[in-house]
């Protein structure tokens, strides 16, 4: 098979930009190249010299253009993807008012198939190369994702939603059928191709002391699995978690006693977070998502980034996609520097960037396989086009340096900024 080599300028990462200095976490080259050979990266440099070492290589040239590790996106729901930007509704009435009733269609397979496919061909389109979806109650739901991103080469992470509470007869399950259909969608899945299976309880309200015990003990039972579910999103859902577990110290511990507390563990959202539950999580190592345009556009709060990262809490980055309003990794950037700057902090682009890369994939426990611009990582990359609309090129010819390029870009792009869009070593757009 003829090697790859990708020209531009190449971006990425030698460590966290989030806990020391940004300028020591980046490798950045203007004249950089990346060499792929089937579906990894095996080198990544001087493009020039890279050139000259390979000389049979298939060269894509792409000038100024921005090479960087394909977007993961870390939390999101692919069968909310018809009723992103629903109007007018914060989180419990968004569930019942558009959640609910589009999940219950999701035992049609073929209506299924449908959406995961255009789903995952948006995801591409703006750029993000990995997803980790919640599905439905349906194990067709789970069975048209993972089909839908086999057929791409694409890495993804997705399990059956579990609820046996709270919801909608069409998606109820049971203690005993959450843990027997999980363990078949489990088995089936997990670890074919480059397909990972979540267990997936969708949060503590919808969820009995029973199934969460149940989901436990599967969990136990396949600890290399990652377990996702939602985390103190919003006040009135935190007092609704009180009220049904009256003996919880706090909403995490309405997992943890139920041994989904771990350091697979995935925690959409944790925007009111307790101390305790602060210092559980470093300790146990789970890692926490940053949902920015859900947060704003549901009004659940200000995510505190640096006060986690700080506290060596693991961080990743999402669109939680539909309550959030966009597909696009960029717009969630932007909106993270936002909601970072109500909190007084001003994010750097080089630390929005590895949220958007290598954060996620060290959340997702996929560190040094997706996420990342180095040799032996996937060749999963999006190349971003620096100069997308008047707006930005005006702005990004003022640039000072690589920096005051990509900001522009990272507040005002979309999907016209993604210029390329390789899965696997294969160019998908």
């Amino acid at each position: 098979m003829t090697k790859q080599l990708l020209l531009g300028q190449t971006l990425g990462f030698s460590q966290n930009p989030l806990t020391g200095d940004w300028a020591d976490a980046v490798l950045f080259d203007s004249a950089g190249g990346v060499l792929v050979d089937g579906a990894q990266i095996v080198d990544v440099g001087n493009g020039a010299a890279l050139r000259a070492a390979h000389s049979q290589a298939q060269v894509t040239d792409y000038g100024d253009a921005l090479i960087s590790a394909g977007f993961v996106d870390a939390h999101m729901h692919y069968p909310q993807t018809g009723i992103i930007a629903s109007w007018g509704k914060q989180l419990i009435d968004w569930l019942n008012t558009y959640t609910f009733p589009e999940e219950s269609r999701f035992g049609d397979r073929a209506y299924a198939d449908e959406v995961a496919g255009r789903t995952l061909d948006l995801a591409l389109a703006h750029g993000t190369t990995t997803l980790a979806s919640f599905c439905t109650v349906h194990p067709e739901s789970v069975d048209a994702f993972f089909t839908a991103a086999e057929v791409r080469n694409m890495a993804v992470i997705a399990g059956k939603t579990c609820m046996d509470r709270n919801a909608p007869d069409t998606l109820r399950d049971t203690a005993k059928s959450a843990y027997d259909d999980s363990k078949a969608l489990l088995e089936k899945w997990h670890g074919q191709g480059r397909a990972n299976y979540a267990i997936t309880p969708r949060f503590s309200p919808t969820s009995t002391p029973e199934q969460l015990a149940a989901l436990g003990a599967l969990w136990s039972e396949n600890p290399g699995c990652l377990m996702q579910t939602h985390l103190s999103e919003q006040h009135p859902e935190i007092a609704w978690v009180k009220e049904l577990f009256p003996n919880a110290r706090d909403y995490l511990d309405t997992y943890e006693a139920f041994g989904l507390l771990g350091e697979n563990g995935l925690y959409g959202h944790a925007i009111h977070l307790e101390d305790r539950e602060i210092a559980r999580l470093a300790e146990v190592g789970g890692a926490v998502v940053h949902c920015p345009t859900s947060n704003t556009f549901i009004g659940s709060g200000l995510f505190d980034l640096k006060g986690l990262a700080k506290a060596s809490v693991s961080i990743g980055l999402a669109t939680d996609t539909g309550g959030g309003s966009s597909f696009s990794m960029l717009r969630t950037m932007a909106a993270a520097y936002e909601v970072a700057q109500l909190r007084g902090v001003a994010l750097h682009p080089s630390q929005l960037m590895w949220l958007a890369t290598e954060g996620s994939a060290q959340a997702l426990k996929m560190s040094g396989k997706i996420g990342r611009l180095d040799k032996g990582a996937a060749a999963d990359i999006t190349v971003i086009d620096l100069r997308s609309t008047p707006a930005i090129a005006q702005r990004t010819s003022q640039a000072r340096d690589i920096w005051d390029a990509v900001f522009p870009t990272i507040m005002m792009g979309d999907d016209r900024a993604i210029k390329d869009v390789w899965v696997a070593g294969q160019r998908m757009i």
